[in-house]
């Protein structure tokens, strides 16, 4: 006799499990979206996080390193841009209604972000560049939060 497992509706050990779901153009579209996000959004917040250490070992270090973050954080920004307008695209039919309206809020947002990273990155002084680059962490992180809520 064979144990059952208890998720598998009372299948016994050796059974065929199903396949896994499928994996569509939908799938890839919102996993690049995603992970573009994921350097927007967590490589800010890590960078912040680190530049008090790193202008502790060296006053030069915070600028180098986000210089070099900027490298990979634009590449991030062009494919949530392109990323989102496959988005939009994709459906384009169904947007009416509030989900109109939160979505011009979220595009709002994405350009006041890249905006401000804009400005932060040709700041000289140092409280430009804290305004500038918080402003483009609080927008990154709203329009994050929206991209969540349109998933739903």
């Amino acid at each position: 006799m064979q144990a059952a497992r208890p998720d598998d509706g009372g299948k016994a050990v050796g059974d065929t499990l199903p396949p896994v779901l499928r994996v569509d153009w939908d799938t890839v579209r919102l996993f690049l979206h995603v992970t573009a996000a994921t350097i927007w959004v967590g490589g800010q917040l890590t960078l912040a996080a680190l530049v008090p250490v790193l202008r502790r070992a060296d006053r030069a270090l915070p600028r180098l390193a986000a210089r070099q973050f900027s490298r990979v954080a634009w590449v991030a920004f062009a494919v949530l841009v392109v990323t989102g307008v496959w988005n939009i695209v994709a459906v384009r039919s169904e947007i009416e209604g509030s989900y109109e309206t939160t979505l011009i809020v979220k595009l709002v947002l994405v350009v006041l972000s890249g905006v401000a990273a804009v400005l932060h990155a040709r700041a000289r002084r140092p409280g430009t560049l804290a305004v500038f680059g918080a402003l483009t962490a609080v927008t990154a992180l709203a329009a994050l939060f929206v991209g969540v809520l349109l998933a739903e």
